[in-house]
């Protein structure tokens, strides 16, 4: 079994009995009104609930734009607070119970965790991922995926940050994460012009900044924020950029300088953080 999924089947059941309460229904769309209906219990009805409404951090990045995938960087452990930069990964409903020894072990020392998808959806090992990484050591946050087609930007920052995607100045909490990408349920900008996609970020962004005093990290690509959004943002969040190759290329209209680099998807998500490990310290620290 892959060492990055150990422990999965371990908490399958337990999922599973609570998979009822983490499927919300009334603000869903249409396309995913489903999740209402699904069953509770089994292995099955949780696996299946994933594979079907849970959405990985660039898996529609992926699917687009196609990836010319990098392994992973070799870090040494020991050391890791020394590197100009600091790896990490991100993770979702589809990694279920991860090996936070392991991850540790392999020099990874932040990482991002899925909370929620538009205002139907809660990932069923958030606080395994969530609570685990924070237990063995690591910086941790929490990400959200966008459906700005659904509802408001408002509406949904205020279900991710109820649903663990809060903020705190301890050091140890990175700020939310807005993913934003292709629409896997239809047009590309979510039949958005440039001009609502770039109210509807706002609006979201503001809302958890005048909740948590902090604004969210943007993760997008290139390619989808110059087609569907093309305002700039880089005066108040930083930036997540993916890119699945040996540099990170062109950023997104806005940015100058990146904060985070998503640049595989293999094993599992990789990511570097731009800049030594105080700095991320900075970032989990320091309000806006």
């Amino acid at each position: 079994m892959n060492r990055f999924l150990r422990g999965r089947r371990r908490g399958l059941i337990a999922a599973g009995a609570v998979a009822a309460s983490l499927i919300l229904a009334g603000a869903a769309a249409p396309a995913l009104a489903d999740q209402a209906a699904s069953p509770a219990g089994g292995h099955d009805s949780v696996d299946a609930m994933v594979q079907k409404y849970d959405h990985p951090m660039g898996s529609q990045i992926r699917l687009h734009e196609g990836t010319a995938q990098m392994p992973p960087r070799s870090f040494d452990p020991e050391d890791v607070t020394a590197q100009a930069s600091v790896p990490g990964i991100d993770v979702s409903g589809h990694q279920g119970n991860v090996d936070w020894p392991a991850q540790w072990n392999a020099g990874k020392r932040f990482v991002w965790a899925k909370a929620t998808e538009g205002t139907g959806y809660r990932n069923p090992y958030f606080a395994q991922q969530y609570n685990g990484s924070f237990n063995q050591g690591f910086i941790r946050g929490a990400y959200h995926f966008a459906l700005p087609d659904r509802s408001s930007g408002a509406t949904q920052a205020n279900f991710f940050s109820s649903n663990g995607g809060g903020w705190s100045g301890d050091g140890k909490t990175l700020p939310g994460a807005l993913d934003m990408e292709y629409n896997p349920y239809g047009a590309t900008c979510y039949g958005l012009s440039k001009t609502s996609m770039t109210n509807w970020i706002r609006d979201f962004s503001n809302t958890y900044k005048a909740r948590w005093d902090k604004y969210p990290a943007i993760y997008t690509s290139t390619s989808w924020w110059n087609q569907c959004v093309g305002s700039s943002f880089g005066s108040t969040n930083p930036l997540w950029v993916a890119r699945y190759a040996s540099s990170v290329g062109q950023l997104p209209i806005g940015w100058s300088v990146y904060t985070v680099w998503q640049y595989s998807s293999s094993p599992i998500d990789q990511n570097s953080f731009n800049g030594a490990y105080d700095r991320l310290q900075v970032l989990a620290r320091t309000p806006d």
